[in-house]
């Protein structure tokens, strides 16, 4: 090879070096702006029932501008509206978290903030102090950045997440029981498998239970078509649940034992806990 050639083979080589280390210049993260987060509705308010289609409160922020080397981000932001009562600094298991996808405000109705409270097991009837926040990310979920608080006082009416058992029973029935999937239940299940009515939206039931198996919680005796299911994502300790004819129902602990099982309407939670 001459000369000259390899001193282009040597200038073509460096060439190639230059632009794979420009290829490896990276965006990184500069910062951004906290949401500002304001409210049309603040101070004190009850809720009423009867004007449970009507607008209650617009909540509206700022953008945060995620800013990168190479400018503002292009991607997706994504909002969750964090409510929780004054104090527990949002953490409390009550704590509601509600997405919102790219917009920068969200409005509720009467019956949508009522249905947060109640989901947020408050007593109707009283004033609750509430706090409210925005927390924005990058839509892979990275680089959150937190709203001002903003506070309200709310007053919440009696409300339920699933809808009350007709005539204030309920039973439970399946192989996770010792009646198993006989429907009416067979005597003594009839009696020892139902459960006690606590109040008008809490029931409770402790009942031997032989392991695995499944089960479903009826609130007419011999009646499949007004049951109660778990909604996905439940478990058998814990979770949330709907009235719906469905399969699969709740799967029992898996082990044998006595169990207490509360079903609460107002919340739309169910838990069981070994004794």
């Amino acid at each position: 090879m001459s000369m000259r050639n390899r001193l282009l083979v040597v200038l073509s080589f460096l060439l190639v070096l230059v632009a794979c280390k420009k290829d490896e210049y990276k965006d990184y993260f500069e910062g951004g702006t906290a949401p500002t987060l304001k409210a049309t509705t603040t101070g004190s308010t009850t809720l009423v029932q009867a004007n449970a289609s009507q607008p209650f409160l617009n909540l509206t922020w700022t953008n945060p501008n995620y800013r990168f080397t190479t400018g503002i981000s292009s991607q997706d932001v994504n909002y969750v509206l964090q409510i929780d009562t004054v104090g527990a600094n949002f953490t409390s298991p009550s704590k509601q978290e509600v997405a919102i996808a790219k917009e920068l405000g969200t409005a509720f109705t009467v019956k949508d903030f009522n249905t947060i409270l109640t989901k947020m097991n408050l007593m109707e009837n009283m004033p609750h102090k509430l706090e409210m926040r925005v927390k924005s990310t990058l839509g892979n979920g990275t680089v959150p950045l937190l709203s001002n608080v903003v506070s309200l006082t709310v007053t919440p009416y009696l409300d339920v997440a699933v809808p009350l058992p007709t005539n204030g029973n309920l039973w439970i029935v399946g192989d996770a029981t010792k009646n198993g999937w006989d429907n009416p239940l067979k005597v003594p299940y009839d009696v020892t498998q139902k459960f006690t009515k606590v109040s008008n939206t809490l029931y409770e039931l402790v009942v031997d239970m032989p392991g695995g198996g499944n089960y479903k919680i009826l609130q007419d005796n011999g009646n499949w078509a007004t049951q109660y299911h778990m909604l996905t994502g439940g478990t058998w300790e814990a979770g949330e649940f709907e009235k719906k004819d469905s399969d699969p129902g709740f799967p029992g602990p898996p082990s044998a034992g006595t169990y207490k099982i509360t079903v609460n309407f107002k919340t739309g939670k169910y838990s069981v806990v070994k004794q």
